[in-house]
């Protein structure tokens, strides 16, 4: 997209979000025309299609962005994650991807630092403590080096990386072509750092909590639960971008997955939602939080349904395999950086070649790990059992040997058979589940497909 088309679309954006939903076609028309390799022409006619339908879920829940949130997060929202990111950004990353044979992410999950507040059960992060933080440079060299490969939505873990707030909010400033999110666990959201969020506008919070009050507060610790509903009323009350998630497991999966549970986080503000299956990741960690086959497959029946009674935009970091053709991971769609600068495949994954402190970020996509990765997705052709280490063991026990990568725990190295060991028992349950699952979408893609024909 040259400069004089980006112009253009900034207009327009800014026009949209100020007068209605009225001028959408124009919009729709215009994002068919800039995205010149057709790379999301299917996925712009189906947004247009549900938007344009007055009586439709989604027109709604844009209506109730455009009269509940700031007008200048609403449009940082639409220049940075959609046009820069997938409009303007995806068109260089396929370029980079050809000329280097590596992928190139869409985003970049990274840790500002291992220290947090809280000592949640099942949390390797807990175990860390402070031992080790990106600093600012780390961070603004990694957004730089990103962007020049077409990189523009940049993601925040730990430990708790709002303990980071200040530098956050000063690499949203200095880059604001770019979308910055982070997963916290909302104790440390006051009204000074709200009033900084709507100030830099791209920046949106992703609060962790685990179900009601009980499941949360066993896992977090007594009064968590509480401190994370007054942060998304703190952050309502500032019209902000705000969602939630969670960490389903054998004790929870019920209680998030509820419509009760579900509406709640609506009626507190939230307008995303992204949902993990708990892995044992850690020497320590227990395997008893693992999930049931069972319980996977009623999360994932219920995001599809939520997804069509809700106004939410819901994921499922696992059972969306379907919709991305498997793994996400090794660089695919996202890589992580852990706060000692590890370049890992992925948050769950914790091995790795190379340093950010040592390589570019171009290098570490390059580096044997993630072209093993390159040459091995999809690690299954049942999207459904898309993981390496959760799903398919066996994959990620051979990539690791074949690329000599090391363990990056910070607490306990561990060796990657012994990490696998313990996932193997619930990818074989998984698998029988998983496959009668497959086999009934595939059957619903071909009756649909011969209908369309």
């Amino acid at each position: 997209m040259n400069k004089l088309q980006k112009a253009a679309v900034h207009l327009l954006v800014r026009y949209l979000v100020n007068d209605s939903l009225k001028k959408l076609p124009k919009a729709f028309n215009l994002a068919e025309k800039l995205d010149r390799g057709h790379l999301h022409t299917p996925q712009i006619r189906a947004v247009r299609d549900i938007l344009l339908d007055e009586n439709s879920l989604w027109r709604r829940f844009v209506e109730d962005l455009l009269r509940e949130v700031d007008r200048k997060v609403l449009v940082k929202l639409v220049e940075n994650f959609f046009i820069n990111s997938y409009l303007d950004g995806a068109a260089r990353a396929r370029a980079v991807e050809a000329r280097y044979d590596c992928n190139v992410p869409w985003a970049i999950l990274m840790d500002p630092t291992s220290a947090c507040n809280l000592s949640c059960t099942g949390c390797w992060a807990a175990q860390y403590g402070n031992k080790s933080s990106l600093s600012y440079e780390d961070l603004d060299s990694i957004c730089r080096q990103g962007k020049e490969m077409g990189i523009y939505f940049y993601i925040f873990s730990g430990g708790e990386p709002l303990l980071r707030k200040r530098d956050i909010i000063r690499l949203c400033e200095e880059h604001q072509d770019c979308y910055f999110s982070a997963f916290t666990n909302g104790t440390l959201v006051d009204d000074e750092f709200c009033e900084e969020l709507l100030r830099v506008g791209n920046f949106a919070l992703a609060f962790s909590i685990e179900g009601d009050e009980e499941a949360t507060d066993m896992r977090r610790g007594k009064g968590t639960y509480k401190k994370v509903i007054e942060a998304m009323e703190r952050m309502r009350r500032h019209k902000l971008l705000f969602g939630y998630s969670t960490c389903y497991h054998r004790y929870n999966t019920e209680s998030v997955g509820s419509d009760e549970f579900v509406d709640e986080m609506i009626a507190h503000g939230c307008r995303f939602s992204w949902n993990f299956t708990y892995i044992p990741v850690g020497k320590d960690a227990v395997t008893d939080l693992l999930a049931t086959p069972e319980q996977r497959a009623y999360m994932y029946r219920r995001v599809r349904e939520i997804r069509q009674t809700k106004p939410i935009f819901i994921m499922d970091f696992w059972n969306d395999g379907e919709f991305t053709n498997g793994c996400i991971a090794g660089g695919r769609r996202y890589l992580h950086i852990n706060s000692a600068g590890d370049v890992e495949p992925c948050a769950f994954v914790h091995y790795s070649n190379v340093n950010i402190h040592e390589v570019s970020l171009l290098e570490a996509l390059r580096s044997p790990l993630f072209m093993a990765y390159r040459r091995n997705q999809p690690f299954n052709q049942n999207h459904l059992r898309p993981c390496p280490l959760l799903d398919n063991p066996e994959a990620l026990i051979s990539m690791v040997k074949e690329s000599g990568a090391q363990s990056t725990d910070m607490k306990a190295p561990e060796d990657v058979e012994t990490l696998c060991a313990k996932t193997a028992p619930a990818a074989e349950k998984w698998a029988r589940v998983a496959d009668t699952l497959w086999a009934e979408h595939l059957q619903k893609e071909y009756h649909a497909e011969r209908k369309r024909a």
